[in-house]
């Protein structure tokens, strides 16, 4: 068993241009929330400045032996300044709270609702780790960077802002003498921002194969068990750790280097406003008290533009995460369809090709019609295209080329909750939801009284069973509830099949379980789910074609062979063959 890991077609990563977009989009519909927020900001980096002020006012008041209310009334502004800086603090991050965080709720809800409606096959393409990182880490690292970059970012802006402005009100050469650090912090950043960019959008990437390979493993414990093999997936989850450690690191020796060209930079800066200051009140220029203010202004920089060079880190690293999140929210949206199959609806496959890989074909020219009724077995060694045809035929996967259309309706242009009134799927594996089994009936129709549940469980044969539950529909399956039996949970989801009540159903291997025990009762309860209705059955043993209206041959990807069970037998094909072999 090779330990090479799969490549995966990831899912997209939004440009610069669309999460800019999208981020705007998010918070335009909140516009009194923001301005309440970045006022507020306004208002704390202004607070933040007035003790400077005086206490420039109060070393020149002790200089000049002034009156001791001068000092009086220093100390009172700072105070009050203090208190109002305080209070616009908590109001802003209130205001940010409020403004952002529904905003970036409903980004997550919009990444897990567009991913859960995206093919199966692409999901599988990109892995699961993709989806569980984006809307697990990405949404996680944004948060944080609400809770901390952000308000770090505005309140250091303001200040930057607000303290620039005061160098250059006490004198405009002490002002010049504070720009004198800038094309230093420019030096720094061209220096850091090029090499650190590249590492974060990595970083991303890594995060989700971890979490990919971690997933896998997980789902394919047992298996890797049985076969001996699970220091395979092991090494694997090592790996992929080891390589989102590695950039990590890399990472973090970048920074490291950037914060010393920080340090020199505020070095340079701070010599340049402190022998300015020096000069100007040896030239009586300016006090000693506003030399001192200037002093400080500038060492008072050090923090805000530290943080808004330093914020560039977790802006960087939280933008790479929202544009994976955007990625995936601005993958085209199918329009919602407003035609309908229309009267006794024909299942139409015409010239239906498809290949997971461009240069590997599983279905070539695949026509089939299936009359409003008929139940069709597809049969085929494996590898045959079985499954594939069966997920095209309920529009879950788009063909590569070619039309699937029931009546009017085409399955392939349509959106996902229109086929779904119309198709419905059912797989050997089906999932049972954590919840009540009423919870786990009302998904296929939510208006669904309890004399219609009870029906439905009657006619697939799991009313008895489902009586015997503690609560019965009330009690809790799934995880940490009652568990079902692999037959049960297949007995559950045909119930949902005759809830939702399509024109079409499509099972896929749906009662492989008969080989254990209930195998009648399940036989019993696939029947009554496609009873009325044009079906697809791919059939896990060949007992099951038997009954078929019509029994479709598929050989490595191709339709070989129609006909009913007698006819195929007697024509000595592949079927036969298939049958003679299976029957003895």
């Amino acid at each position: 068993m090779s330990t090479q890991a799969p490549t995966h077609d990831l899912l997209p990563v939004a440009s610069a241009r669309d999460t800019a977009v999208l981020a705007w989009r998010m918070v335009r519909g909140r516009a009194a929330g923001l301005a309440l927020t970045i006022t507020s900001f306004l208002v704390v980096g202004l607070a933040g400045i007035i003790p400077v002020l005086m206490i420039g006012r109060v070393v020149d008041a002790v200089r000049d032996g002034s009156d001791a209310s001068v000092i009086h009334r220093a100390v009172a502004v700072m105070v009050v300044s203090g208190i109002l800086g305080g209070v616009f603090a908590t109001l802003s991050m209130a205001a940010l709270a409020h403004t952002v965080a529904p905003a970036l709720a409903q980004l997550r809800e919009d990444v897990l609702d567009r991913a859960l409606h995206l093919e199966t096959a692409r999901i599988e393409a990109a892995g699961i780790g993709d989806i569980v990182s984006r809307v697990g880490d990405d949404v996680r690292h944004l948060t944080r960077a609400l809770d901390e970059a952000i308000p770090l970012l505005i309140n250091s802006l303001a200040a930057v802002v607000f303290t620039a402005g005061g160098l250059f009100a006490l004198d405009w050469r002490l002002g010049l003498a504070g720009l004198g650090a800038i094309p230093c912090y420019v030096f720094a950043l061209r220096w850091y921002l090029p090499r650190s960019a590249p590492f974060y959008a990595r970083q991303r990437t890594a995060d989700g194969e971890r979490a990919d390979a971690l997933v896998t493993g997980v789902h394919g414990a047992s298996t890797l068990r049985a076969f001996g093999r699970e220091h395979d997936a092991l090494e694997r989850i090592d790996r992929r750790s080891q390589e989102a450690v590695d950039i990590t690191v890399g990472v973090f020796r970048l920074y490291t280097r950037f914060g010393a060209r920080m340090n020199s930079s505020e070095f340079v800066g701070l010599a340049l406003v402190l022998s300015a200051g020096f000069l100007l009140v040896r030239d009586d220029a300016v006090t000693v008290g506003a030399a001192t203010t200037a002093a400080l202004f500038f060492h008072r920089l050090f923090n805000p533009i530290g943080a808004l060079l330093f914020v560039f880190d977790s802006v960087q690293s939280s933008g790479a995460a929202l544009a994976r999140l955007a990625g995936v929210a601005l993958i085209p949206r199918r329009p919602v369809s407003t035609q309908e199959p229309g009267p006794a609806p024909d299942l139409v496959l015409q010239g239906v090709h498809h290949a997971y890989e461009a240069d590997r074909e599983i279905l070539s020219a695949i026509d089939l019609r299936i009359a409003l009724g008929e139940h069709v077995a597809v049969v085929g060694s494996t590898g045959a295209g079985k499954t594939t045809l069966g997920s095209i035929a309920a529009g879950t996967i788009e063909p590569t080329a070619g039309t699937v259309r029931l009546g009017q309706l085409d399955l392939v242009a349509a959106d996902e909750a229109t086929v779904r009134r119309h198709v419905a799927l059912v797989s050997q594996e089906v999932h049972v939801f954590a919840g009540s089994l009423r919870d786990n009936l009302v998904l296929a129709r939510a208006d669904a009284d309890d004399e219609l549940l009870w029906q439905a469980l009657r006619r697939t044969g799991s009313e008895p069973w489902a009586r015997a539950l503690p609560e019965q529909l009330d009690t809790q399956v799934g995880d940490l509830g009652a568990p079902l039996s692999p037959a049960q949970a297949q007995q559950l989801a045909l119930a949902r099949v005759l809830l939702l009540d399509p024109q079409v159903v499509v099972l896929d291997e749906a009662t492989a379980e008969a080989g254990s025990s209930g195998a009648r009762e399940l036989e019993q309860a696939a029947l009554a789910a496609i009873a009325g209705r044009s079906a697809i059955v791919v059939a896990h043993r060949l007992a099951q074609a038997q009954s078929a209206d019509r029994i479709v041959v598929m050989d490595r990807g191709r339709i070989v062979e129609q006909g009913t069970h007698e006819e195929l037998v007697s024509s000595g094909g592949r079927y036969a063959d298939l049958w003679t072999a299976w029957a003895s």
